[in-house]
């Protein structure tokens, strides 16, 4: 019973983190565009607290989505994929802002995403086999 009233949770978790791994590779290009293209807003779109905060975020979700996930299903892929991906994320903070940042930053958020994709899924089959919802 108390499954069926987290599974709800889980699947909403799983959907922000697609939702701001998006809105984060959208950041990405929208930064590179604006600052060198036109110049405008690198105080605001190249901050560090951003990108920070951002990792941060997407650490909590995914380890609390993913990892739960991982621990009911007892399926490690989702969650190997999400951590490599957070490890693309952490290492575009370690470089310098620029073209490279932004390529480590939207490789990690698209394996983040799809952790979250595969955990989505492995979720799904498990309520088929147990033919109920997870």
């Amino acid at each position: 019973m108390l499954q069926r009233a987290i599974s709800p949770i889980r699947r909403r978790l799983d959907r922000a983190g697609i939702f701001l791994s998006g809105a984060c590779a959208v950041h990405c290009l929208l930064s590179i565009v604006l600052v060198s293209g036109l110049g405008l807003g690198g105080e605001m779109f190249l901050s560090p607290d951003i990108h920070r905060f951002g990792l941060l975020l997407a650490t909590l979700i995914a380890g609390v989505a993913i990892g739960w996930g991982a621990l009911r299903h007892r399926v490690a892929a989702p969650f190997v994929v999400a951590m490599t991906g957070l490890t693309f994320m952490g290492g575009a903070l370690a470089v310098p802002h620029g073209v490279e940042e932004a390529v480590l930053t939207i490789i990690g958020v698209a394996l983040v995403s799809l952790g979250h994709i595969l955990n989505m899924r492995h979720s799904h089959a498990c309520a088929c086999k147990d033919g109920h919802a997870d």
